[in-house]
């Protein structure tokens, strides 16, 4: 290539130089001898450009040979792209259906996951929901399977297979479950009687009632206990006993027929009475059972003295009674006074027969033996509503340091604390009740007492100003003088 581009300078050289000669009107030919310089040149251009003409030429022949193998192999070089490119196609298409397939299966996984997060939590809600659905006592033997079945929620190191594989093993056990219990089912466990006694026994379930029996012979029906896996065993009387704890240990004995798929038997046995519960009470009860006694024996008294003096009232009678004093017959209502039974008239005779030292001081001391006599036992049934409330507060100390003493000790007993908090809650509750029942009739007898008590210093007042206006009158006269006009009118009204 490089002798290509010489050889085409050297000629350019040479045809300029031609070209000179020629403008100066000169040819090669005309003066060989003049310029002997230039006609070498020329030859030796002329020499060159053959050379370059061959090498061209031969260059030509070398690139014409070489064009068709490159031309082959362009032509090989573009199928190849072409292919590439199809191929490439084919794979951006795999891709996209890849792509697509994988989103599909995406959202099948998805839709899979959510199936197994329902149906997990369905099994979860059934394994908490299941102690609510087992007979009494049946805890003892799934318990374990319960709290297992709930921990594989909550135990997030478990794998869902593990999670799911724990969720369905319990879920087999609550099935065989079912076809256990068909016919009635019986199996070993643990009981506690009213006294808080744990016991070894044999439970027995029956249509929706459990039964139980000891091994210490003991028998009845077993009801639930709240926070306590062992069921309380309440026992039943009379030929009922015998029959369970025959059924239970032999499999074979007579069966109590209860229409009322086990809501009549299940009453009976928890039904109670007052006796019970006042049992259940603690010895504190015995004390509030007095309270309640006197205060019962001093209502009745007070409201049959009441009743009483209402019916010796009369109005009639106490008012002839200041008629006569008005008149200044004072004997006359002295007299009145000692026939009537009315409280408030022999109140205001009595003072009006004791007058000589003074009214005033025979009105008061009257006064004060009639609302004696009407507050009698008010004291008494104050006490009682004031001593109820901490009657029952001591016992309600007794049963929690009972409660508290079981706690330092067996805690497979519930029923003793329970009992405990029982005795608590009722002796309060009697102490409360006795409080308030006391406190009615209370109130009452004070407002019945009190009205008596206003109309009775009424009418005192009104027998001094009476008396006081008597003797205003007659203050010139003698006092003995009239008193003795007085007797003389008594003892001839008499005759």
């Amino acid at each position: 290539m490089m002798n290509l581009l010489r050889t085409f300078l050297l000629v350019s050289a040479v045809s300029l130089s031609c070209g000179v000669v020629v403008a100066h009107g000169q040819t090669p030919q005309d003066s060989p001898d003049e310029n002997p310089t230039i006609s070498q040149a020329a030859r030796s251009a002329g020499n060159e450009l053959s050379k370059s003409i061959t090498e061209l030429n031969a260059m030509r022949a070398q690139i014409a040979g070489e064009k068709l193998p490159l031309a082959q192999e362009l032509t090989t070089l573009e199928e190849s792209v072409i292919q590439l490119r199809r191929d490439n196609e084919k794979v951006q298409r795999l891709v996209d259906a890849g792509a697509l397939e994988i989103g599909t299966m995406k959202a099948e996984m998805k839709v899979r996951q959510d199936e197994l997060s329902y149906i997990g939590s369905l099994l979860d809600e059934y394994a908490r929901t299941f102690e609510t659905k087992v007979g009494v006592g049946e805890m003892q033997i799934y318990g374990e399977p319960v709290e297992t079945a709930k921990q594989a929620v909550e135990n997030k190191t478990l794998t869902p297979t593990e999670r799911f594989a724990r969720q369905t093993l319990f879920t087999s056990l609550t099935i065989k479950r079912l076809f256990d219990v068909i016919g009635g089912n019986l199996f070993a466990g643990v009981g506690v009687d009213t006294l808080g006694t744990v016991m070894n026994g044999q439970f027995a379930m029956i249509g929706p009632i459990t039964f139980f029996r000891a091994d210490s012979g003991m028998a009845g029906v077993a009801v639930p206990q709240v926070g306590s896996p062992n069921p309380l065993v309440r026992p039943l009387e009379g030929e009922l006993s015998g029959a369970i704890g025959s059924l239970l240990a032999s499999g074979e004995g007579t069966l109590p027929l209860d229409p009322s798929r086990g809501g009549a038997l299940k009453a009976l046995v928890q039904k109670t009475n007052i006796v019970h519960v006042f049992v259940k009470g603690g010895p504190i009860m015995w004390p509030l059972l007095l309270a309640s006694v006197v205060a019962v024996a001093v209502v009745l008294e007070r409201l049959l003295f009441l009743l009483s003096e209402q019916r010796k009232r009369s109005p009639k009678t106490l008012g002839k009674f200041f008629v006569e004093v008005g008149k200044g017959n004072l004997a006359a209502a002295i007299e009145l006074a000692n026939k009537s039974k009315d409280a408030v008239v022999t109140t205001l005779g009595y003072a009006l027969e004791h007058r000589d030292q003074s009214l005033g001081h025979a009105l008061a001391y009257a006064e004060t033996r009639a609302f004696k006599r009407y507050r009698r036992g008010i004291a008494i049934l104050d006490t009682v509503i004031t001593l109820a409330p901490l009657l029952g507060l001591l016992g309600t100390v007794t049963g929690m340091m009972a409660s508290f003493s079981v706690i330092g000790g067996d805690l497979s007993s519930p029923g003793a604390i329970t009992g405990g908090i029982s005795e608590a809650l009722i002796a309060t509750a009697f102490g409360l009740v006795i409080a308030i029942c006391s406190l009615l009739p209370f109130n009452y007898l004070n407002n019945r007492i009190e009205g008596i008590e206003n109309e009775m210093l009424a009418a005192g007042e009104q027998l001094k100003l009476l008396v006081e206006k008597r003797i205003g009158e007659t203050s010139n006269l003698d006092v003995d003088s009239i008193l003795e006009s007085s007797a003389a009118a008594a003892i001839a009204g008499g005759a």
